[in-house]
């Protein structure tokens, strides 16, 4: 593992600055705080000597190339990560360093101890003994998902830059916005990010390389009821609340994501409002297997159909839209992309975690759109709330193995 004397402190700097998107916005991005950001990190690779540093329209993503210095020809690596942060308190980020973490003790995260890592919790603690751990202050989240790759990335490029006896070719850098809400790769231009494959370092924990996504759809259910005095309610009212009610429970009980794991499949009713006269269900619906994934919506349009049947045609309305599709439908037509992530991690003695995300990254749509993009790991744990941290040295290694792919997309074609 090397040492890299900008990857801290940038990462702490980035994590600093609030980038949350917004579902709710029609803008792309879809927050003015990712478009400036967005804008400090072009000014920073600027600063540093990459070329071709861009804005892509309409995805709003920048581009920056590491031109290649060799003459030998080889495929053109793409690496993406992405400047948005979950929906949890992002302002005031406080970082905490935590040296030398002995692997048992609790963390404390505010001065209260209202909020602490305890190993009891999150036995994952217990891998980074000896370790350096960045933590929350119990307030935020600590936009390790994707700060982290984010600055694993420049302090990758930066490293060759400044050690031009590396020889490599062509590397291209894509930092994008609004990966948390699932449309941030909507209008990557594939063309003019100019890679031949890429990865998304937007993994969590050391060794992870991820090449299998859920397929994922968006469900909305709006419901109408009939609103009338509860004394004169009977056959006459239609309670929106009560359908709703119904609605949920004709779902499968235990197709739930707290009671699901590996491959199984879910519905995740994510967000519900309303009253007698009009109720809403928000859902996620996900599956890794293409028919299944299909089969739940059809159950759940199915669902609908026989309450609009009980209640009268409209009752029940149901929006279904298709968010992104799992890319081992593309990765596993020629899996060099994936080998050679695995290889750059064994030849650096980190064992390969390969395992089916439950959950998804814009590798799946940038496969789908004809960029291979398998996702590795950036480090963090417990990403999106108050418990996130990350470990220092785990960023140092996910650094080396970008530098590590690179240099064998090289020797490998020679």
């Amino acid at each position: 593992m090397m040492q890299y004397q900008n990857l801290i402190p940038r990462f702490l700097k980035y994590v600093k600055v609030e980038t949350r998107s917004d579902e709710a916005s029609n803008t792309v991005p879809t927050t003015q705080t990712q478009v400036d950001f967005l804008k400090t990190l072009a000014n920073e690779m600027t600063e540093i000597g990459l070329a071709d540093i861009h804005v892509s329209k309409p995805s709003g993503y920048v581009y920056a190339t590491l031109p290649a210095n060799t003459d030998k020809s080889v495929p053109t690596i793409g690496f993406i990560a992405h400047v948005d942060t979950a929906d949890f308190n992002a302002h005031h980020v406080n970082p905490q360093i935590v040296e030398n973490y002995d692997g048992h003790s609790v963390i404390k995260l505010d001065s209260a101890g209202k909020y602490q890592l305890d190993p009891k919790v999150f036995p994952s603690l217990r891998k980074y003994q000896g370790q350096t751990l960045i933590t929350t202050d119990g307030s935020t989240l600590l936009g390790s998902d994707d700060k982290s790759g984010v600055a694993e990335i420049i302090t990758a490029m930066q490293y060759l830059l400044e050690h031009p006896e590396i020889k490599h070719g062509t590397v291209k850098i894509g930092l994008g916005p609004d990966e948390e809400i699932g449309t941030g790769a909507d209008h990557f231009d594939v063309a003019d990010f100019g890679a031949d494959f890429a990865y998304t370092v937007d993994g969590g924990p050391l060794g992870q390389l991820e090449y299998e996504t859920f397929n994922a759809a968006d469900g909305r259910v709006h419901i109408t009821g009939t609103n009338v005095h509860p004394g004169d309610a009977k056959d006459t009212m239609v309670n929106a609340n009560q359908l709703a009610i119904d609605f949920h429970d004709a779902l499968p009980e235990h197709d739930r994501p707290e009671k699901t794991a590996g491959r199984e499949g879910f519905f995740h009713l994510y967000k519900i409002s309303g009253d007698v006269d009009t109720a809403d269900l928000g859902y996620i619906i996900r599956d890794h297997d293409r028919e299944r994934f299909e089969t739940r919506k059809q159950l759940f349009q199915g669902i609908a159909d026989r309450l609009n049947d009980q209640y009268g045609t409209g009752t029940v309305q149901v929006t279904l839209k298709d968010q992104y599709y799992n890319m081992r439908e593309i990765l596993e037509k020629d899996m060099s992309v994936v080998e050679l992530a695995k290889q750059a991690m064994m030849e650096l003695g980190i064992k390969p975690d390969i395992a089916p995300i439950r959950g998804g990254t814009d590798g799946s749509k940038l496969s789908f759109l004809g960029l291979p993009t398998p996702n590795i790991f950036a480090g963090g744990e417990n990403m999106h709330g108050r418990f996130e941290y990350v470990s220092e040295q785990t960023m140092a290694q996910a650094t080396d193995v970008i530098l590590k792919i690179i240099a064998l997309n090289l020797k490998n074609n020679q």
